[in-house]
């Protein structure tokens, strides 16, 4: 059952709060100490108000200061009876849903100050190593708002040299998005993803699950072998700090990525920042780069973004468990898609949308990933079943973008050139 809402356009009675009210509220309802959240449009006469509570009509009245009104489904069925009066400001009331009985508070959505600045900065002080709704938030923005902030590495070193956290993959934020609310699509637009200092680090063995278990067996570590990194940031490649005989020449092109950029997850889980999931969290796909837009399901009021765990550079899969990390500058903008929703997160850069998938397995991930694309496709495109078929048939690509964390994270993606006539 989702049941709480936003009240768009309300305009109430005059003694309500002392007053006409116009605007957005956010409802919640509680229920066994579980919270639910909807949004309902508004429309008023005099002390009479008749609306949308999701799909279903919504009718009451407001006197002085209470409320009281019935939501009722398509077939006529009653949903629920809802009555409240005002506390300092908050709707605050029961509502009957059949025989149970629940409790239910509003209140106005925020407005944007007037003169605010739209441009933030956050100077991190402290930082968190799991996903949750129960962290507070650092800093309250509005969408629309940019923020400029850092990130340490993966084992809690910034910029200057200093350990700041424990590992693994500290988080900056989280970041509350005002009016975000559950059933939202957070957009996360970033802008600027930049090394802030001329070292990573990196280890120097492959992960297990990569390979055939007998070879893993044989392989032998070496000792002493250094994989530190030195980052050229003006010529843009990376190599290693004292290399072998055989790598004095190897040269990578740097690719600065974020590893970690996720929404507080469902419910009251708290997620280590080593794990991925519908929230994103851990992804470590190397396509989070400076320009790439990243929307995220929204669980919570406020959806509480976090970031971190920033690599240089990145080949497919993270094959030995982790890049060459290091510490980021981040700028970033977000803006909300009300009432819309989608169950893994995708992202699009100027050349591809990208449609996450994460499971157990990578034939999960695959499952997932190309499930969450086909949606995109007729949601957004209005493509049905068969022309989707067609699309993903001949245009299709995968990059399998994680396989070393608790979970697999594979991506689909569809050149933009393809789908762009579509829209016509």
């Amino acid at each position: 059952m989702r049941s709480a809402f936003s009240l768009a356009a309300l305009c109430l009675a005059p003694g309500l709060f002392g007053g006409t009210l116009d605007g957005v509220w956010q409802i919640t309802i509680t229920r066994f100490g579980e919270p639910s959240y909807s949004r309902a449009t508004i429309q008023a006469s005099g002390d009479k108000f008749t609306g949308q509570f999701d799909a279903m009509a919504l009718e009451g009245t407001a006197k002085g200061e209470t409320v009281a009104f019935t939501v009722r489904q398509k077939d006529g069925k009653v949903f629920g009876d809802f009555k409240g009066s005002t506390i300092e400001g908050v709707l605050v009331g029961t509502a009957k849903l059949g025989e149970e009985v629940v409790s239910w508070t509003a209140q106005h959505v925020a407005e944007r100050p007037v003169g605010a600045s739209k441009a933030h900065r956050f100077f991190p002080r402290t930082f968190q190593r799991e996903f949750s709704s129960g962290i507070a938030p650092v800093m309250h923005v509005y969408p629309g708002d940019s923020v400029t902030t850092t990130t340490i590495d993966a084992e809690g070193w910034d910029a200057s040299g200093r350990r700041r956290s424990p590992g693994p993959n500290p988080l900056t934020g989280p970041f509350y998005i005002e009016n975000a609310w559950p059933g939202d699509t957070l957009v996360v637009r970033f802008t600027r993803i930049r090394m802030n200092r001329d070292s990573a680090f990196q280890s120097h063995a492959l992960v297990g699950g990569a390979l055939i278990p007998d070879y893993f067996k044989e392989l032998k570590p070496v000792e002493k072998f250094d994989s530190e990194w030195k980052l050229d940031r003006e010529h843009g490649v990376a190599a290693l700090k004292n290399p072998t005989e055989k790598l004095k020449n190897l040269s990578i092109k740097l690719a600065p990525m974020l590893g970690c950029v996720g929404v507080a997850p469902p419910g009251r889980s708290a997620i280590e920042s080593t794990y991925p999931g519908s929230f994103g969290g851990n992804m470590d796909y190397n396509q989070i780069r400076e320009g790439v837009t990243v929307y995220f399901p929204v669980y919570h009021p406020g959806a509480l973004l976090f970031i971190g765990d920033g690599h240089a550079a990145q080949g497919d899969a993270e094959l030995t468990g982790d890049a060459l990390e290091t510490s980021m500058d981040v700028e970033f903008s977000v803006e909300v898609v009300q009432g819309q929703s989608i169950d893994m997160p995708r992202a699009e850069n100027s050349e591809f949308v990208m449609a996450v998938g994460i499971g157990n397995s990578l034939e999960d991930a695959l499952q997932a990933a190309t499930t969450n694309m086909a949606q995109w496709l007729q949601r957004d495109y209005q493509l049905n079943s068969a022309e989707v078929a067609m699309v993903l048939t001949t245009s299709m690509r995968y990059d399998i973008a994680e396989i070393v964390d608790p979970r697999v994270n594979l991506v689909a993606k569809v050149p933009k050139s393809v789908l762009s006539p579509l829209r016509q």
